[in-house]
């Protein structure tokens, strides 16, 4: 009987005879070929070469067995792998977004392009390049890119009929705007939605001169890294915190080396309404040349980003629009909201998918009838808008729609009144109301902690429709208040702050708050009772009350007129319900502490320039200060 020890040994001595030891197979293989015999889909990588040589990266997404197609291109800085890769599934409706998932089953073909520059795009990235100009002396631009792409595209896809869409959303949105600048042929149809058209006026970084230090974490993601960027690090939980301590932003940007990033520095050095900022304008550019393209401008009631270009690219390009190709869309949204669900917006809920509804029903008719073969333009209105507070869509025949059937006083001003009042009625005693400004305890523009803008527990995206009773009783705000109204109340454009005041500072902010008051109890949802709901609100800095490009200091304790337009609305203040107008001078972290002491620029701020000031708002006879409403008929279709 052989022993465990003869065993081993006899082992030992076959695997010394064989000369070599046993080896196992490799388990990768050298190639791995998958086998997509179950795929709906063509999922396309390919380069594209621009006019000066530069290689830009595309993904196609084209559905099996389609012939004469149109295509859907997004021109974007991040990352078409990305917005093609979101799950790993044989079906292409599962590699995008919702709403992509719509046009790909509505038989479109889908281009992503990466910007030059970054993800996969060679070239050097330039943050908003501006188009060939004053700032562009060379001879390529987002418009000239576009340009190539689609003539790429129309010769090298054989599955297309030739015909090519652009789409896209905020910086996409503004890919899409500009590649209306000498268009190229097959370019059939545009859908800029919330785009970045002018981002001092009101997209993104100023908002009547007042700075939104928050997009610090953006330019950092953005702007350090070819592909995304990290997240910028905070030395505090609550953002009010962390840029209190900063103190101005200047002092935030040092303490981050911000300073390094170009767009950073152009911020700093233009605070101003300059000729930087005039020649980058689309909405002065783009009516400069006949529009050729059908183009659906897509804008948000509650745009917490861009809420200014869609609506005002609309308008300049439709004063001279003989051939109708300018449509516009208004729904009750955040940024991008058109393409989630657009049943609710924080608290507030609309009775239906408003953001389904409107893919179906206008998007998707609007971008088939110009694209595809054979294609009929859409029954669709110059003008379509959801009308909350009844949350009915609606047919209008232009924008701003206030009294489209002719009423006689298409603006109607709500007067400021002693004791917190509102009315229509005029002032007829002298009165005012003051508050005491103090830089060193700004508002915060939302309820403590305030999360940094794109971090987990974050409420931007929700923010503007954020209840205001928290800030209606402090005593730095002024509210104003009318009686619960007896009639419906519609408003269609933007309404008019128009104040007279005084403060003891030589600079200040103003910011004012149009709010719908719910009835006290509410019985279709009772946690709304009393709810105050923001239907427009927005900034002005003091120093450019006179002149976006020249700003000069407040004369102290004089009384002067502080007039700037609010976000558009189109909405009904139902019976019950009562107007509310909150004024205050600070509104924090989003934009910048005014220092309340004019200083060349607020940017770098010192300590000892920040100071309390005194500000006296007037509702007199001769000094009436008031809300411009656009007044509309409620039940305009």
């Amino acid at each position: 009987m052989k022993t465990l020890g003869m065993l081993i040994a006899g082992a030992t001595l076959a695997i010394a005879t064989t000369g070599s030891a046993q080896t196992l197979p490799n388990g990768i293989p050298t190639k791995f070929r998958p086998v997509h015999a179950t795929f709906d889909y063509d999922r396309r990588e390919v380069e594209v070469k621009m006019r000066d040589r530069v290689a830009l990266h595309m993904v196609l997404i084209i559905p099996m067995g389609t012939r004469d197609a149109p295509i859907l291109l997004e021109r974007t800085p991040y990352g078409a792998d990305k917005a093609t890769s979101r799950v790993e599934s044989s079906h292409g409706v599962m590699l995008v977004g919702a709403a992509f998932a719509e046009f790909l089953k509505a038989g479109y073909i889908l281009a992503f392009e990466d910007v030059r520059g970054k993800h996969g795009s060679k070239g050097d990235y330039v943050n908003e390049r501006p188009l060939i100009g004053p700032l562009n002396g060379t001879k390529i631009d987002h418009s000239t890119d576009a340009y190539d792409t689609i003539e790429w595209l129309t010769k090298n896809v054989k599955e297309t009929n030739g015909r090519v869409g652009i789409i896209g959303t905020s910086y996409d949105g503004m890919m899409a705007a500009m590649a209306l600048v000498h268009p190229h042929p097959a370019l059939k149809a545009a859908a800029p939605m919330n785009p970045v058209i002018n981002t001092w006026k009101g997209d993104d970084d100023f908002h009547g001169g007042a700075f939104r230090q928050i997009g610090y974490d953006y330019y950092f993601s953005q702007d350090t890294a070819r592909g995304e960027g990290d997240d910028l690090w905070r030395d505090a939980y609550d953002d009010y915190e962390t840029f209190l301590r900063a103190g101005s932003a200047t002092g935030f940007v040092k303490s981050r080396g911000l300073d390094q990033i170009q767009v950073v520095k152009d911020l700093h050095d233009h605070p101003a309404y300059d000729a930087f900022w005039q020649a980058q304008a689309l909405e002065t550019i783009l009516p400069k040349q006949p529009q050729t393209v059908p183009t659906l401008w897509i804008a948000s009631q509650w745009d917490q980003e861009d809420m200014y270009g869609a609506v005002a690219a609309y308008e300049a390009v439709s004063k001279n629009d003989p051939n109708h190709v300018n449509h516009l869309a208004l729904g009750p949204w955040a940024h991008g909201g058109w393409s989630g669900t657009g049943d609710s917006l924080g608290a507030i809920r609309f009775g239906s998918d408003t953001a389904a509804w409107f893919r179906q029903h206008v998007l998707i008719p609007f971008l088939d009838g110009n694209l595809k073969t054979g294609g009929t333009p859409a029954d669709i209105a110059p003008v379509t808008a959801f009308q909350t507070g009844t949350n009915t869509w609606q047919r209008l025949p232009g924008w701003p729609s206030a009294c489209a059937s002719g009423c006689a006083a298409p603006t109607r001003k709500l007067y400021l009144q002693a004791g917190g009042a509102l009315s229509f009625a005029a002032p007829t005693a002298d009165g005012a109301d003051d508050y005491v400004s103090d830089p060193a305890k700004p508002i915060p523009y939302r309820l403590r902690p305030i999360r940094p803008t794109y971090a987990t527990g974050s409420t931007w995206r929700q923010w503007l429709v954020d209840d205001q009773r928290p800030f209606a009783d402090r005593t730095d705000v002024l509210t104003y208040e009318t009686a619960p109204l007896d009639a419906p109340l519609a408003l269609a454009g933007a309404p008019v702050a128009d104040l007279i005041a005084a403060t003891t500072g030589s600079d200040g902010d103003f910011v004012v708050k149009l709010i719908d008051v719910y009835p006290d109890e509410y019985f279709e949802k009772p946690e709304l009772g009393g709810y105050q709901l923001p239907v427009a609100m927005d900034i002005l800095r003091g120093r450019y009350r006179e002149s976006v490009s020249d700003p000069k200091p407040i004369t102290p304790n004089a009384p002067l007129s502080y007039r700037f337009a609010l976000p558009n609305v189109n909405h009904v203040f139902l019976p019950g319900h009562r107007i509310m107008v909150q004024i205050q001078s600070s509104w924090f972290p989003l934009y910048d502490r005014n220092p309340q002491t004019f200083v060349p620029n607020i940017f770098d701020a010192k300590l000892q320039d920040y100071r309390k000031a005194t500000i006296r708002v007037i509702h007199s006879p001769a000094q009436a200060s008031a809300i411009e409403l656009p007044v509309a008929d409620v039940g305009a279709r």
